[in-house]
């Protein structure tokens, strides 16, 4: 007996709504005479009944894996990206460079236990790691060292070991479930305003530390020291590799390891009860400074009124290396490039320009999309000699703001950056006059759960530099699953850990909210363009010991 699918029995049923709401006036943001929510209708039908969205997941996470920033697998991930698009007919496919520093390339890696017994232990290479010279054999020493002034306790002790730098402590279980769907209750906890916060007597921890990690590094190479190994953040063996030191002249001096937490306890349980343990462990990376630069991947819909301006659609198309780089960032990339198809497959045209973005360098500082909003939006006045992290730093704190000639053209940014969770809605970053348009455009995804518009802001992605200057940048908001518990950055960071249907409804309602941004009369009301902000705290002063 033939049986319909429930995913074709869903759309059907969506579909038929809301062509029948459209008709009877019932979506806000689709009257009668608005053929909008007919093409709403057609996306969701192919979307869900013909999507592509998993298969290209596949393609590109299980088949060409993981795309460190300026590594030749990252290019080649671009290369094959470039033709399917021109494949499925999109314009303009085209790579934009910015200065970004040193390819790093990892071809193997390894670690043992050697003594008191043999073990593979878990471990991944700090990425920018220098390569060991074959395999390093040596006795470890645990000397925990988090400030500078740790360094002379462990003057003169270090020569010929591989040093445990990082301190012990116990295994992170958490508290909470590991898969979280989001309820209606925790998505009304985000409809909140954060207010601004401007303290320029605190400097980043993330900077910090980074620079600590340079010090670190340059102690241990002068002390004698072989090899280094830090302590996973996460336990259930699970290892990221996260590096910053990729400007040519700054790398680390000593080939750097992170190791598993339950290989890490183990190895400081055997030191403490005097069993002299000995590793061996190699490194096979290749720096690869033939170009400095990496590249964003920028394609389009053309626009049927040239002067309507444009609108947007980004995620970061780089990764990590400990896994595939599926939910971090490949879900989102994958969604941009299925909105992209479903829109030419449809044979749609927008009366505005839709423009595409798959940054690199996001995993860095956001620095893809920071070079792309410098080069066509907005200036601000940064020296070009201020380059790795601490370029953003300066970027985001420099005034004033100078427009550019596509300041003004585009119409609004929605990016995609927080695994591979259905979407929920979307964060109006602050912005309390997007709220009522921006809820037009999620109406018709009421039924599939993505109707919230939120005040609060969202971090850690390339929205943020669209907000930056002015301009109407914004994240949507996802059901977490395992993301923030077990696969953000980690050796889980797999296919296998993406969810189809969640996937398929991502692409839906991106392509769908692409549309009609681009096709209505309405825009996004913009906020001010920042000026020069005052300290929150006038009288706070400063503490030496940050």
């Amino acid at each position: 007996m033939h049986r319909t699918s429930r995913r074709h029995r869903i759309a059907e049923r969506l579909a038929i709504a809301l062509i029948c709401a459209a008709a009877a006036g019932q979506v806000s943001a689709a009257p009668a005479e608005n053929p909008d929510a007919a093409v709403v209708a057609r996306i969701v039908d192919e979307g869900l009944n013909r999507s592509e969205v998993m298969r290209t997941a596949s393609d590109l996470m299980d088949g060409i894996g993981p795309r460190l920033t300026n590594s030749e697998n990252v290019r080649r991930a671009q290369s094959w990206a470039a033709e399917r698009l021109r494949g499925y007919g999109l314009s303009n496919v085209h790579l934009e460079p910015f200065y970004f520093g040193l390819g790093w390339n990892l071809d193997s890696y390894s670690a043992s236990l050697t003594v008191p017994r043999r073990l593979p232990l878990t471990v991944i290479p700090v990425a920018w790691s220098p390569p060991t010279d074959g395999v390093v054999s040596a006795p470890i020493i645990v000397a925990p060292m988090t400030r500078e002034e740790h360094f002379a306790a462990w003057k003169g002790k270090l020569k010929g070991k591989i040093v445990l730098v990082s301190k012990p402590g116990e295994t992170s279980e958490s508290k909470e479930g590991g898969f979280q769907r989001l309820s209606d209750k925790e998505i009304g906890e985000l409809d909140h305003y954060d207010a601004p916060n401007f303290d320029p007597l605190t400097k980043s921890r993330w900077l910090k530390s980074h620079a600590f990690a340079a010090k670190l590094s340059a102690f241990l190479k002068e002390e004698g020291a072989v090899a280094v190994v830090t302590r996973a953040y996460r336990d259930g063996r699970l290892v990221s590799g996260e590096g910053y030191h990729y400007i040519p002249g700054h790398t680390l001096l000593l080939p750097t390891m992170q190791m598993a937490q339950e290989d890490y306890g183990k190895l400081v349980r055997l030191a403490a009860g005097g069993g002299k343990p000995e590793l061996s462990l190699s490194i096979n990376a290749r720096y690869d400074d033939k170009t400095l630069d990496a590249a964003n991947l920028v394609f389009e819909i053309p626009g049927t009124d040239p002067k309507a301006g444009f609108v947007m659609a980004g995620a970061h198309f780089d990764s990590w290396i400990a896994g595939d780089g599926a939910s971090d960032n490949g879900a989102g990339s994958v969604a941009v490039i299925e909105a992209a198809r479903l829109l030419r497959k449809l044979g749609l045209k927008p009366r505005r320009t839709i423009r595409f973005a798959l940054w690199t360098g996001e995993e860095q500082g956001e620095y893809g999309s920071l070079a792309y909003v410098d080069q066509h939006f907005a200036e601000r006045p940064v020296d070009a000699k201020v380059v790795g992290e601490a370029r953003e730093e300066a970027w985001n704190n420099a005034f004033p703001i100078r427009a550019r000639p596509e300041y003004a053209a585009i119409k609004a940014y929605f990016n995609i950056d927080n695994g591979s969770g259905r979407l929920r809605g979307i964060y109006d970053e602050g912005n309390v006059g997007v709220s009522s348009l921006l809820s037009e455009w999620l109406a018709p995804f009421k039924p599939m759960g993505a109707a919230a518009v939120v005040s609060s802001r969202t971090h850690g992605t390339d929205h943020e530099k669209f907000q930056a200057v002015g301009l109407p940048g914004y994240q949507f908001i996802q059901d977490p699953l395992d993301y923030d518990s077990r696969v953000h950055h980690s050796t889980l960071d797999t296919v296998d850990h993406m969810r189809g249907e969640d996937m398929r409804q991502m692409s839906v309602i991106l392509a769908g909210v692409l549309w009609q941004a681009a096709n209505g009369e309405k825009e996004l009301p913009r906020p001010p363009v920042p000026t020069q902000p005052t300290p929150t705290d006038p009288f706070k002063v400063a503490d030496p010991d940050q």
